[in-house]
């Protein structure tokens, strides 16, 4: 998985800007079903949100890690409980610039 240049990450920035959140990690937290879930829609998007449902900062941040850790993902940006990830598909949809 090759880094993402500032100018990528900015591009993904404003794309995934008008997206709504298509996985919410609920109570039960990250279990297989959730990552099965985020790796059917990168596969299908490329680009999603992902909604975290928790209090603690530190857990939050260690949710984020494992998610694009299992997922082989790149975290683009969180704000707030919304975590926009990316992830290039075989059949790519989105043209990132160099």
């Amino acid at each position: 998985m090759s880094q993402l240049s500032k100018s990528q990450i900015k591009f993904l920035r404003s794309k995934a800007h008008k997206l709504k959140p298509v996985v919410m990690v609920g109570d039960k937290g990250l279990t297989e079903n959730v990552i099965e879930e985020i790796n059917n829609a990168l596969n299908h998007h490329e680009l999603i949100k992902v909604r975290i449902r928790t209090e603690e900062r530190d857990d939050k941040k260690a949710m984020i890690e494992a998610i694009c850790k299992q997922c082989n993902a790149h975290q683009v940006q969180v704000i707030g409980h919304i975590l926009a990830l990316y992830r290039r598909s075989d059949d790519v949809k989105i043209v990132l610039p160099k």
